[in-house]
């Protein structure tokens, strides 16, 4: 028995590692563990760039700051900013020209791009190539892109002004950027221009992950286009256009380049948007607590906004 105990193979002990901290990450029981150190250093960059200097802005708007330093938070707290703000009538104005081009910019960009998405979404040669051109203005850089069309609108040798004249809409020279309307208009259209091939791109998306049993149960019931469309479509892209509205408001809402190469939020403040009027307050006038007031109202509506539209649209009928 003690030869035959002696000879018998012994089995090793395996001792696992403690992991980091003393955690064993391998076991089950601290699997979310290891998720959670995964995610930590994505966590703190967003602290860092986004959710620090909110509460810094938040923090400057309630103090009467013309340049913010390291000591702008040593003088009380105080609501003169947000008091003089609603008080403001350039305020008024920013808020309503903003409302008018989220409307105008939105609802047309919505309509061609869905009008665009249906398009490429079919069978035809040259589809690829579509889809291309469709998604081109989105790819060009905003300055660039925008630089082109001040050329394009130009009074004198804009090519916009010699293809109306030819065509005989127009009887002369127009001056796009000169009065309130003309901008507006101008305004609109390059960033329905810029804007519509994102929402193209996400509804064909959607458009592809419809099941085809849906329309050809419609087609036997004998339901025609139109029926098939509201029935099936707009219901099935529910999710889709949520996200797809919720990202094209904070667009609007905060472009700014489009209109300040544009016009600068003339003539008159017939542009001047809420971000125009930020920048003009933080880095023209150098009231940095009443420019950060500005953005706080900003931020706010935009949460407002994207609430309301994720709440409508976030699930599916179907």
């Amino acid at each position: 028995m003690s030869e035959f105990s002696q000879s018998r193979p012994t089995t090793p002990i395996v001792r696992r590692s403690h992991g980091l901290f003393g955690i064993d990450l391998a076991s089950p029981r601290h699997a979310n563990k290891l998720g959670y150190l995964l995610l930590a250093p994505a966590a703190l960059l967003i602290l860092a760039i986004l959710v620090y200097p909110m509460l810094l802005a938040i923090d400057l708007s309630f103090h009467d700051v013309k340049f913010a330093t390291l000591s702008f938070g040593a003088d009380d707290y105080t609501l003169k900013n947000y008091q003089r703000l609603f008080s403001s009538p350039e305020f008024w104005n920013a808020i309503r020209t903003t409302c008018m081009l989220l409307l105008v910019v939105t609802s047309i960009s919505l309509c061609v791009g869905m009008g665009t998405a249906l398009l490429v979404n079919q069978q035809f040669r040259g589809r690829s190539f579509a889809r291309m051109l469709i998604a081109l203005p989105w790819a060009v850089p905003e300055v660039v892109a925008v630089v082109t069309w001040v050329w394009i609108l130009d009074a004198s040798f804009g090519v916009l002004n010699w293809l109306l004249l030819k065509v005989g809409l127009i009887g002369g020279q127009v001056s796009w950027f000169s009065s309130p309307g003309s901008a507006f208009s101008a305004v609109t259209m390059v960033m329905v221009w810029k804007g519509y091939p994102f929402i193209s791109i996400m509804i064909l998306a959607g458009l592809q992950s419809i099941p085809e049993e849906f329309y050809q149960a419609a087609k036997v019931d004998g339901a025609n286009v139109f029926q098939r469309f509201f029935w099936i479509t707009v219901p099935c892209l529910a999710p889709v256009l949520g996200v797809t509205l919720v990202l094209t408001v904070l667009w609007v809402f905060r472009d700014f380049s489009i209109i300040y190469v544009l016009t600068g939020g003339g003539p008159v403040g017939a542009t001047e948007t809420l971000a125009i009027m930020t920048y003009e307050e933080a880095f023209s006038f150098f009231r940095m607590g009443y420019a950060s007031s500005i953005g706080v109202v900003t931020l706010l509506i935009c949460a407002v906004i994207s609430a309301f539209l994720v709440k409508k649209t976030s699930h599916a009928i179907y």
